[in-house]
């Protein structure tokens, strides 16, 4: 075995340095010294600075590159080289064999006859006819193949007459290409590009086809734009058959000041169902202005009350009823060393979309609506709290004014090591200038009423093992006193005040009302005991036990207008309410609440979901809610292992109060090695009288392209812990 190292080989077989370090006069036309050519192999011949002959078991060794075949000639003069038998060359990003090769080491310039290729790090790999190298990291190949699938394996692979591959931008680039499935042609283009990195890069996307029953068989050929490294955009013209041309645009943006928006519009020019043009915008947009400031923007429209029903490709969009429309500023820093301040300036207008068997009353536009919160600590031992709002509320049909609300509070913290209690009293001031009289109150009202709570809590905890863990078990009650004086608010507007949903978080709060325009009378106290069990090592929670009962002194009398009074706040005992959440074992989880009227002995109320999900690709879910005299519903999902790779996935969302089925899905994927199929069908109730059915189909070649309709939003939004299976 000989070692020859060039161009440090003596005359005499000796090894020695030879000096090229340049003069002055010289030193400007001189080339950068390349790092010297190794050659090794069973016999070594040649001349003494022109050409060297390797034969049996000949290795090469050039920059970070490594050259074996069973013959090879290196000419030193020019760099070339011709190799042949076996012939392997290593490089830092990929490997190619071929029958022969003739390559110059300077310039990296060549060809090797009857190529393969492998990329390391993404695996892809190939072979063509031939293969030219065209410079560093560039070469390309004839009649060539493509596929990410392991040696001996190709379930898919993309055939072209040339394929140009370039490491340095990691891309490639194919014309006149097959794409094949189990040797079957799928799909063809005369050009087709990717990056085999997962790099942004300009080019033609996967086309997307799918079926709903309101846009018929549908087909989308999106085209992406990388604009800049913060700029992107992708156009989609997509064709239905039920109704026609649309153009889908997409584009998104970053930038300095932490600045990103992200705009959606499309456009139906002449929808051949309806004969008229449709058209919908979503766009986003948030920025820091200066330090504390951020401007945000929300503004959303559509062309038509069905637009989101007939021809969103979303199922989810199709339940949306108030697009807003809002552009504004917020600040948020310090006061003082222990304080903070916050400030928000919006205007606020709706698109509602209207359900023409089920029509409801817009909300009130907010044209413009101004807030300010302020909190100071320990100010004497107090804690000062401030929340005030200006608003402009607008409605067209609905008495409309303006509003101001001032609530000031104080509280006093008092704490040590096992318990606290908190005093806290406050003053919430209203006032309305409307637009038109209200009865004997005219158009300019107001309201001030006092509100007084003391919020009271004690901790107890000890260690404990529950299967060889280590926990901590908190036991934790607590008691809510909360009084507001009565006073009369029929006359009042409500602009936006709601029943807040009687849970366990609200009955420890002073006001069941939300907004500002209704504020209950209390005089109530509330017993809660919760537990929480936390593992030690960790101090992550893993599950948390929860009772509740409020006790009324007095029969709560402020209503919204039109509102009968709730039987759960009469006086006397209110509902109890049980929560359980967290981890029932290691696989199993759960968040479920009931809701008792104690009164009637009945179950006024119930919220649970279980799931069991014991490793990724196995989820099995349970939920059933139950508000007496209103729904009755069970919810079930699951994905989980047929056979094999097959997994199976399904939602049902059945109502048993209405005997009906409000939303379905069901379908399979399957996940080889180096593809992967989804086929989903989903049926949902998108309005009273109206359902649509979804029909997805997606081809995923890993590693270059998914063919179809995606189904994977629609997975996870319609399976909790849905997981990809690949």
């Amino acid at each position: 075995m000989f070692l020859l190292a060039l161009p440090l080989t003596g005359p005499g077989g000796e090894l020695w340095a030879q000096s090229t370090k340049p003069t002055k006069e010289s030193q400007s036309t001189v080339k950068p010294q390349r790092k010297p050519v190794y050659i090794e192999a069973d016999r070594v011949t040649g001349y003494y600075k022109q050409e060297v002959e390797a034969e049996g078991n000949a290795e090469l060794h050039y920059n970070d590159n490594v050259l074996t075949a069973d013959r090879m000639k290196y000419f030193q003069v020019t760099e070339d080289t011709e190799i042949e038998g076996n012939v392997r060359l290593d490089r830092p990003k990929d490997i190619l064999q071929g029958k022969d090769l003739q390559l110059n080491l300077e310039t990296d310039e060549g060809r090797m006859s009857e190529p393969r290729y492998l990329m390391k790090e993404k695996k892809g790999r190939g072979a063509g006819s031939t293969l030219l190298f065209e410079g560093k990291d560039n070469y390309r190949l004839q009649d060539a193949s493509y596929t990410t699938c392991p040696e001996n394996n190709n379930d898919w692979y993309i055939r072209a007459r040339e394929l140009e591959i370039d490491n340095k931008k990691e891309v490639g680039t194919a014309r006149h290409v097959s794409v094949l499935f189990k040797d079957i042609p799928i799909l063809y283009s005369p050009w087709i590009d990717f990056s085999y990195s997962g790099k942004r890069k300009t080019g033609l996307l996967a086309p997307v086809m799918g079926y709903n029953v309101k846009t018929g068989f549908d087909v989308a050929l999106p085209v992406y734009l990388n604009i800049a490294p913060n700029i992107d955009a992708t156009i989609a013209p997509r064709i239905m058959t039920m109704r026609g041309f649309m153009l889908s645009n997409e584009f998104r943006y970053m930038g300095h000041n932490n600045m990103n928006g992200h705009l959606l519009f499309d456009i139906l020019p002449r929808d051949i169902n309806t004969d008229q043009t449709r058209w919908g915008i979503l766009y986003t947009h948030t920025q820091s202005l200066a330090k504390g400031w951020q401007g945000f923007m929300n503004y959303n429209q559509v062309s038509d009350d069905r637009y989101f029903r007939e021809l969103t490709p979303n199922l989810a969009q199709t339940s949306l009823t108030n697009l807003s429309q809002q552009g504004g500023v917020s600040y948020t820093g310090r006061w003082g060393n222990n304080g903070s301040l916050s400030f928000t300036g919006f205007a606020q207008r709706f698109q509602t979309i209207q359900d023409p068997n089920a029509r409801f009353v817009s909300p009130y536009e907010r044209l413009p609506h101004f807030s300010i919160n302020a909190v100071k600590r320990n100010i004497g031992k107090m804690d000062f709290d401030l929340n005030t709002s200006w608003t402009n509320f607008y409605h067209p049909t609905l008495v409309d004014g303006k509003r101001w609300v001032v609530y000031p509070s104080l509280s006093l913290p008092l704490r040590n090591e096992f318990g606290y209690i908190t005093p806290k009293i406050g003053l919430h001031y209203t006032n309305y200038d409307l637009a038109q009289a209200q009865g004997s109150h005219g158009q300019n009202i107001d309201r001030i009423l006092p509100i007084f709570s003391i919020d009271s809590g004690i901790a107890f905890d000890r260690q404990l093992q529950i299967g060889g863990r280590n926990f901590v078990q908190t036991l934790e009650p607590r008691v809510f006193y909360a009084y507001i004086p009565y006073k009369n608010q029929d006359y009042l507007p409500n602009f936006d005040s709601a029943v807040n949903d009687f849970s366990f978080a609200q009955m420890l709060t002073e006001n069941r009302f939300s907004g500002g325009d209704r504020i209950n009378d209390a005089n109530r106290t509330t017993v809660a005991l919760t537990s929480r069990f936390v593992e030690q090592d960790t101090g992550v929670e893993f599950l948390r036990l929860a009772v509740g009962q409020q006790f009324n002194f007095n029969d709560p009398r402020v209503l919204l207008p039109n509102t009968p009074l709730n039987p759960q706040v009469t006086s006397g005992k209110s509902d109890f309410i049980a929560a359980i959440s967290g981890r029932l074992t290691q696989n199993i989880r759960t968040d479920s609440n009931i809701q008792m009227d104690e009164s009637k002995l009945w179950i006024e109320k119930v919220r649970t979901g279980i799931s069991y999900q014991p490793e990724t690709g196995k989820v099995i879910n349970f939920g059933y809610r139950f508000t007496r005299d209103v729904l009755e519903q069970v919810d079930t999902s699951f994905q989980w292992p047929i056979t094999g790779n097959w997994h199976g996935v399904a939602r049902a969302n059945y109502s048993l109060k209405d005997d009906k089925l409000l939303a379905g899905l069901a379908g399979f994927e399957y996940n080889a090695c180096c593809w992967a199929l989804r086929v989903v069908l989903q049926r949902l109730t998108t309005a009273t009288q109206t359902t649509t059915t979804a029909f997805f189909v997606q081809l995923e070649l890993k590693g270059l392209m998914g063919i179809g309709n995606n189904p994977l939003q629609v997975l996870q939004q319609s399976i909790p812990g849905y997981t990809s299976v690949y």
